[in-house]
């Protein structure tokens, strides 16, 4: 039995490539980036030995088995325990919405379905999509249908959605949107089964849908309490 989580990579943006390639050796396949920008002073990047600010955030589904794996390589290859490096963390994954989403996710990572999350009995979730661009109206159109009161929306770019036909019976567009929900636990469900069923994969929307537990929420009203 192996457990799923969502790996975070921050990166300086002239070493991605370097992280990408890392990644594809150790089986992680898909990957969604995003391009960010550091808000640390002028002082503070010298003294960690920074020469930009420019960013690139990376995210991708791994096995635990494939993330020690890839955290060591990490360390003796990229050596990102350095200063101006980068960072890569994980949550543990709740959800993915979808057998064959699940299986295009995880290509080539060996993994065998356990219970459905590591943290147990958290109110909130982060419902995290991703839409091909452009369609992340729709996404949130479903989503509201269900009961979500609003989202955050990211611009990426997809890796290894060549590979979509073989696990999804599509192809994918590189370009992506990837929209941030925050919901209540009871909702989850609800809300993932709107988006998949009106701008899921069989839409023009392209939608996989996933969610990671939120232990806790400040400066968040949901509508229920609002009545």
């Amino acid at each position: 039995m192996q457990e799923l989580y969502f790996m975070v990579t921050i990166a300086d943006r002239m070493r991605l490539t370097e992280f990408v390639s890392l990644y594809k050796e150790n089986a992680i396949i898909v990957s969604f980036i995003s391009l960010g920008y550091g808000t640390a002073s002028s002082d503070i990047l010298n003294y960690l030995g920074l020469d930009t600010r420019e960013k690139a955030v990376c995210f991708a589904v791994v096995t635990d088995t494939v993330w020690k794996k890839t955290k060591k390589d990490l360390y003796q290859k990229l050596y990102i325990g350095t200063p101006g490096t980068g960072v890569a963390f994980t949550v543990p994954m709740s959800s993915i919405g979808g057998k064959r989403e699940l299986a295009f996710l995880t290509q080539g990572q060996e993994y065998h379905k356990g219970d459905e999350t590591t943290l147990k009995g958290t109110d909130q979730e982060l419902l995290i999509v991703v839409s091909n661009q452009g369609y992340n109206e729709s996404v949130m159109d479903a989503a509201r249908s269900a009961g979500a009161a609003g989202g955050t929306v990211l611009h990426a770019k997809g890796t290894g959605m060549e590979s979509a036909e073989k696990f999804l019976g599509i192809s994918l567009a590189a370009e992506k949107d990837v929209i941030l929900i925050v919901t209540k636990t009871a909702q989850k469900k609800d809300i993932m089964q709107a988006v998949m069923e009106k701008a899921g994969i069989n839409s023009k929307a392209k939608s996989i849908i996933f969610s990671l537990p939120v232990t806790d929420t400040a400066g968040l009203r949901m509508v229920s309490e609002e009545t």
